[in-house]
């Protein structure tokens, strides 16, 4: 299971997700069915990714992410990837 977020670009919109399969999850976003909110804004950037081996772990990550202020999941982010690059391509997906 992956948490992840998706941003519209640079310290852009941010989307916090959770998925088993982060690969057919990234092609959901780029292709205008990850969410509505993830078209509606153009997120489709793959900026952070967490895996983890339980779903009930990752899930209760995700609900608490989504809590976060916009700081903290910028600190997240910027802290694991400062210059905000795609990572679909650097990272073993599933």
């Amino acid at each position: 299971m992956w948490v992840y977020i998706m941003a519209s670009g640079w310290n852009g919109t941010l989307y916090v997700g959770v998925t088993n399969s982060l690969s057919r999850r990234i092609a959901e976003h780029r292709e205008g069915r990850g969410s509505e909110f993830a078209r509606q804004y153009g997120v489709s950037h793959l900026v952070y990714a967490e895996r983890y081996d339980r779903a009930d772990e990752a899930i209760a990550q995700e609900k608490r992410m989504k809590k976060w202020h916009r700081e903290r999941k910028v600190a997240l982010i910027e802290a694991a990837n400062p210059t905000w690059r795609d990572l679909s391509d650097r990272i073993h997906l599933d």
